[in-house]
């Protein structure tokens, strides 16, 4: 049997949601072992003038416990 935990994290990149994604399972699995899998709770982007500037998500991170 296995136990899984869920965290969740938010992540930001200048590039694409994509990319903020990536960011933040790459950051993620630092620090976090046995990651299975995220799913993209909620998405927003900043923006200044009229131009989107930042891509922003938060993320719920699965992991199994050991």
């Amino acid at each position: 049997m296995s136990v899984a935990k869920i965290i969740e994290i938010s992540s930001s990149s200048k590039t694409s949601f994509d990319d903020a994604v990536k960011q933040g399972i790459a950051e993620a699995n630092k620090t976090v072992k046995n990651i299975e899998g995220a799913w993209v709770q909620d998405q927003k982007v900043a923006v200044t003038n009229g131009v989107v500037t930042e891509y922003r998500v938060m993320l719920k991170v699965t992991f199994v416990l050991e």
